[in-house]
């Protein structure tokens, strides 16, 4: 998927998320977000895309000093999904304005504009599913934006240690650990290290995989997420239990 490819997929997840969760009881319970409702999940969603088309309207070069952003929130929750329309829409009108090739400061490996695009599809698509299985629908996410969420998740994990701090523990003397899509959509191999994991590049010789994960290009998505439990029928699980379960244990997002 390329950047524009990914606004477009900003608002089509948006517009879903906003009719999953119009008309229904905003006090619902989020199982996969502990302590959330639904209100809190929509919330979120709205807050992280002002926030980021806010960075991406100054085209920040810097890390952020404040997080401070007018979010002009509805007066009564029942309001939220209309607002998180709103949101989606400002975001779509700086996307259409700016380069997204342009350098810009991102905490992921993409110096580039066009990351806060991809990280904000991802971060309404997870949640989007979030919304679903709260009120008991199985989520749909179409094969081609899985693989491309699995990329952008594997790709940025080893740069997200400053809000998810367990990803420090994500070391091993030279073990390797494979996710593997049964659909045939894709294949990685996560490299882990004395110092340190990184996504395997194609430039590297492959190799054997100590461990490996495999499922449905939608179910990896929603496994690296948290969202399912890969004890579930549908995964299969092959080689180093232990090194699976380690990866698991320090991986949350």
């Amino acid at each position: 998927m390329n950047p524009a490819q990914h606004g477009t997929a900003v608002a089509a997840e948006t517009a879903r998320f906003v009719a999953t969760v119009k008309g229904t009881d905003l006090a619902t319970p989020v199982p996969t977000c502990p302590g959330w409702t639904l209100a809190d999940l929509t919330q979120h969603v709205g807050s992280v895309h002002r926030w980021f088309t806010e960075l991406l309207r100054r085209r920040i070069q810097q890390p952020p000093t404040s997080r401070d952003v007018d979010l002009r929130l509805p007066e009564d929750r029942e309001g939220l999904p209309d607002w998180l329309a709103e949101s989606a829409a400002e975001a779509a009108e700086v996307f259409a304005a700016i380069d997204l090739d342009a350098p810009m400061w991102a905490w992921g490996v993409d110096q580039h504009a066009r990351f806060w695009v991809r990280r904000m599809l991802f971060e309404t698509l997870v949640h989007r599913a979030d919304a679903e299985l709260a009120l008991g629908i199985d989520p749909h996410i179409d094969r081609v934006l899985a693989v491309d969420g699995i990329d952008e998740f594997l790709t940025n994990l080893p740069f997200a240690s400053s809000f998810a701090p367990l990803t420090g523990q994500l070391r091993a003397p030279d073990r390797t650990i494979r996710f593997s899509c049964t659909d045939g959509a894709g294949d990685w191999q996560v490299g882990l290290r004395p110092d340190g994991f990184a996504l395997v590049t194609g430039d590297a010789e492959p190799r054997t995989a100590d461990a490996t994960v495999q499922g449905s290009a939608a179910d990896l998505l929603l496994l690296l997420y948290g969202r399912l439990d890969r004890r579930s029928d549908a995964f299969h699980l092959l080689g180093d239990p232990d090194l699976i379960a380690h990866w698991f244990a320090h991986s949350a997002f």
